[in-house]
């Protein structure tokens, strides 16, 4: 009988951590025939192939380069249409000649347009200083249109349909066009956005391109999901990472959707899905941010001492923050997940590179302007300002969120650091033993350098 297992992998930061490493990883390890996307198309998965050919998966699934694994875009997947043919054309050139044909789309997924992406990047652009570190894919506009008014929500079954998915365009450009573009002109960096508004006969530009890419896509029933878990193991591929959750996120600093296993878990149960799940939970071996928001562990001498070649300064993200490794974070992320089965710690190489700074924290001090930190959990009832965890909030509440935000701007993280001179493989070992035990959960992958086979697993002894 064919083992009907489920992996489930998400990230425990602020993205960055190397989803599309383990995901690559556990498709060729555990032969998974399907890689199942949640999240959206604003993913930035580097992986590389056996040849060293590298590429970074937005929209398809981090397995592709091996052969007849197939991409299955969920509900719970925003599409981008123009983004997604790009991906294709540049999959195409790097050898993998079949990707749309092994790719499925639900047709309850979300199609983002360039009108909502253009809104998006001139409502960013009106923030000025107080950007809150959008990637510029119009998601937070798809998925607030999509709420706001759910009959002008355009998604990937429309597009089979002409004549609606053209009614659908107008309504959204006009939305769109009503909303912003009036408060925006005279901007100096707007112009290229504020186009898309000027002229109706974009709208048919668009479907036309639309119309496009549904004569190419398999865009399929939500039921096909059944039958992909009928066939044996998948691996489920999140976007972002839980510190950005719409609900559990610092806000206003997050992202429009879930980040944790919730979307996973509802596909299992909706299909009746009885086999083994496994929650992954990855992490680097110290802390990354891209774009504004609280980063409690930030420090700028490992920021320039680690530089990543795949996050530099971004036009809508911002700048690339390095900082150590987060325990207190961590553990409000896992909480958030309800728990996670594994650890995957990735980039245990780059420490190394960066001369052996293996270091961590396990809780912050709170200033005195802070009050009483309710907020938060103290381990030591004897130190009135020093707090190890923080605590959940109630469920979509984000007044909670923005308070809880404004307060970790505020707190000092307490750094510690490894005292040990040995070799740097004892290093990385302690490294990770250190933060098993401080987040209570086992690890059982670690990666020291970018490819699947970098990555090594740890018995359950370990």
């Amino acid at each position: 009988m064919e083992t009907r297992e489920a992996y489930m992998v998400n990230d425990l930061g602020n993205g960055d951590c190397g989803k599309g490493q383990m995901t690559n990883y556990l498709v060729r390890t555990r032969r998974a025939h399907t890689v199942i996307r949640i999240g959206g198309p604003q993913a930035a998965h580097n992986v590389y192939a056996d040849d060293g050919r590298p590429h970074t998966f937005s929209q398809f699934g981090s397995g592709s380069f091996m052969p007849n694994v197939q991409t299955f875009l969920s509900r719970f997947m925003l599409l981008s249409p123009l983004a997604m043919m790009a991906e294709a054309a540049t999959l195409r050139r790097k050898g993998v000649s079949d990707i749309l044909r092994r790719t499925f789309i639900s047709a309850n997924a979300l199609t983002i347009t360039p009108f909502q992406r253009a809104a998006n990047r001139l409502r960013e652009l009106a923030r000025g200083d107080a950007r809150h570190g959008s990637v510029g894919m119009g998601i937070g506009e798809t998925v607030k249109d999509s709420i706001d008014d759910p009959t002008m929500a355009l998604r990937a079954g429309d597009l089979l349909d002409i004549p609606l998915t053209g009614r659908k365009l107008r309504m959204i450009w006009e939305k769109k066009r009503a909303e912003i573009v009036a408060t925006m002109h005279g901007h100096p960096d707007a112009a290229q956005y504020l186009s898309y508004f000027e002229d109706r006969r974009m709208i048919g530009m668009v479907l036309e391109l639309f119309s496009e890419f549904a004569r190419t896509a398999q865009i399929v029933p939500d039921e096909h999901l059944k039958e992909i878990l009928g066939r044996g193991t998948v691996v489920f591929e999140s976007s972002q990472g839980v510190l950005l959750d719409e609900w559990r996120g610092f806000h206003p600093y997050t992202t429009y959707g879930t980040c944790t296993f919730e979307p996973a878990m509802t596909l299992l149960d909706e299909c009746g899905h009885d086999g083994e799940r496994h929650r992954i939970g990855v992490v680097r071996a110290y802390a990354v941010r891209h774009g504004p928001g609280p980063f409690m562990t930030e420090d700028a001498e490992l920021t320039a001492a680690l530089p990543d070649a795949h996050n530099v300064m971004h036009d809508w993200q911002r700048q690339f923050r390095v900082g150590h490794f987060d325990c207190v974070a961590t553990r409000y992320a896992i909480a958030a997940c309800g728990g996670v089965d594994a650890l995957a710690v990735t980039c245990l190489d780059r420490i190394h590179e960066a001369g052996d700074c293996w270091s961590w924290v396990d809780d912050y001090e709170l200033l005195p302007q802070d009050g009483d930190g309710a907020l938060f959990e103290r381990r030591n009832p004897h130190s009135q300002n020093l707090v190890s965890d923080i605590k959940l909030g109630p469920p979509r509440d984000l007044d909670h969120q923005e308070r809880l935000a404004k307060r970790l701007l505020a707190v000092h993280a307490n750094v510690r650091r490894s005292k040990g001179s040995d070799a740097y493989e004892t290093e990385a070992e302690r490294h990770v033993r250190t933060l098993q035990h401080l987040l209570r959960v086992p690890v059982r992958f670690t990666s020291f350098g970018p490819t699947a086979k970098d990555v090594q697993e740890r018995s359950r002894n370990s």
